[in-house]
Formats: structure tokens, C-alpha cells, sequence
């Protein structure tokens, strides 16, 4: 069986990332943008951080330009917004793609768990929300619009 931990991802500093370094944990994996109207939830997906931090959790932040083309940067410019403007310090990752024949591996095996509105596997907007489990199960898919901190009570449930 294939879980969140199977996969690996460049991280933005442009090494390879293990998820298997995050087994254990409950993630909630999210596909960001530094120039979108959902933008300001990196405050909220932070605050979910550094509350949560301590425990079994993180939020891996997954950059991605396919949506109006709200994410134009390269990984040390996308860093330094992240940081500078929200304070981000939860693990961010390289810029993918999240649909299409380029698709990465990991949001293949996310869509194919959680489809999202009629049965759909394509997400539809940056700030889309995966919740895995400690196992690496995908066990929910959240809207854009859905704030962080509308899904801490789901997060604590799971850690």
C-alpha cells in the first residue's frame, strides 16, 4: 500500500526530500501561491505550525504556478516572501505542477485518494488542502476557501 511517505519531493532550498521523513506525523499538504486572494492563509497555515509543531504535525507547502499564474517566482524568491511577509517556517518545497501530464507524483497519489467536487481528481485552485493521517492515509481534501484554522479541530482528531 502506498502512503504520503513513499514519495519525494525537491525542497526549496533544491535538495530531495524524503516524506519519509515526516512519518509519523499528520500533514496537511497545501498547494500555495504568493499572488492569489487565498494568499493571507499562509498566516493561519503558520499559526497551525506553530501551535501544532510540538506534536505529531507538519505543513508541507507545496508552490505551484498553474493557477493564473499567481505563483511566477523561483524557489529563493518564493522563500524569501514566505518568510519575510508571513514568517513561514514549515517546510516549503520547489515549485510543481499539481494537475495535468506533468502532475508530480505525489498530488497523482493525493488526487486519486480525495477527488474533489463531482468526483473530480484535478485541483481546481491554489490553497487546496490534503489531510494524511499518522499512517500516510489521505483522509480529507479541503476547498481553497476553507480557512486553516477551520480544520485544526480535524488535525487534532488525527495527533
Amino acid at each position: 500500500m502506498t502512503s504520503v511517505y513513499d514519495f519525494t519531493a525537491t525542497g526549496i532550498d533544491g535538495t530531495e526530500v524524503p516524506l519519509s521523513r515526516f512519518a509519523g506525523k499528520a500533514l496537511l499538504i497545501v498547494n500555495v501561491a504568493s499572488r492569489c486572494g487565498f494568499t493571507p492563509q499562509y498566516q493561519g497555515l503558520e499559526e497551525l505550525h506553530r501551535e501544532l509543531g510540538d506534536r505529531p504535525f507538519e505543513v508541507p507547502g507545496f508552490p505551484c504556478n498553474q493557477f493564473g499564474a499567481q505563483e511566477p517566482g523561483k524557489a529563493d524568491e518564493i522563500a524569501s516572501f514566505c518568510s519575510t511577509t508571513y514568517g513561514v517556517d514549515f517546510p516549503m518545497f520547489d515549485k510543481i505542477e499539481v494537475n495535468g501530464p506533468h502532475r508530480h507524483p505525489l498530488y497523482d497519489w493525493l488526487t486519486s485518494q480525495k477527488k474533489g467536487l463531482l468526483g473530480s481528481r484535478d485541483v481546481k485552485w491554489n490553497f487546496t488542502k490534503f489531510l494524511t493521517d499518522r499512517e500516510g492515509r489521505v483522509v480529507a481534501r479541503y476547498a481553497p476557501q476553507v480557512e486553516p484554522k477551520a480544520i485544526k479541530a480535524d488535525i487534532e482528531k488525527l495527533i
